[in-house]
């Protein structure tokens, strides 16, 4: 259970609640241990050196229906293998046209990142103390999480990634079906009966 200066915290929330604001804050203590910034920026360069050209990947004479569902679904599973550099940016994209489209949200994700950068600067210069007790980065991070919640409600964002996921499905699945598999190779086709 959550308890601050040794008592426990309202008494009223659900034991189900507790564990997994233990867990949340149990993630906010390995996460930036397993993400470094040299990490991702490698990852990054690294999705970037594979990205298809651009002219190939939107070149309409690609495009044609595809002739059966088998053909379908390797069209869907080549495509996603051969361009999955350029998906993951037009994902990039669609997250960054939502976010600038809202301005709710902007100013939500800004609350959040904005009390985050005063406790990391807060905690190079001194520990924070309450109720006797020292609290830790990931305690205060997790706080600043909580004190945000409201604004990402109020702006939306449970909409805003469902919009996200939604048009990311739909951009990338009809380009993976309709789009001809680059480099068609000559394989065994099996003629019906």
């Amino acid at each position: 259970m959550l308890i601050l200066g040794g008592e426990y915290w309202g008494g009223r929330a659900s034991p189900l609640f507790l564990s997994f604001v233990s867990y949340l804050f149990c993630l906010l203590r390995i996460f930036p241990k397993v993400i470094t910034q040299a990490t991702a920026k490698d990852w990054f360069d690294r999705r970037r050196a594979h990205i298809r050209p651009w002219n190939n990947f939107i070149d309409q004479k690609r495009f044609s229906r595809p002739q059966n569902f088998g053909d379908l679904c390797k069209r869907v599973t080549r495509n996603v293998e051969h361009f999955q550099s350029n998906y993951i940016f037009i994902f990039l994209g669609l997250i960054l046209y939502c976010i600038i489209t809202s301005p709710m949200l902007l100013i939500a994700i800004a609350v959040f990142f904005g009390a985050c950068y005063i406790i990391y600067l807060k905690t190079l210069q001194s520990k924070m103390v309450l109720f006797g007790r020292e609290v830790s980065t990931a305690h205060q991070y997790g706080l600043a999480g909580a004190v945000s919640f409201p604004f990402f409600w109020l702006a939306g964002a449970g909409a805003a990634v469902f919009w996200v996921l939604g048009a990311t499905l739909v951009v990338i699945g009809s380009h993976a079906s309709f789009h001809e598999i680059e480099g068609d190779f000559e394989e065994l086709q099996m003629e019906p009966v």
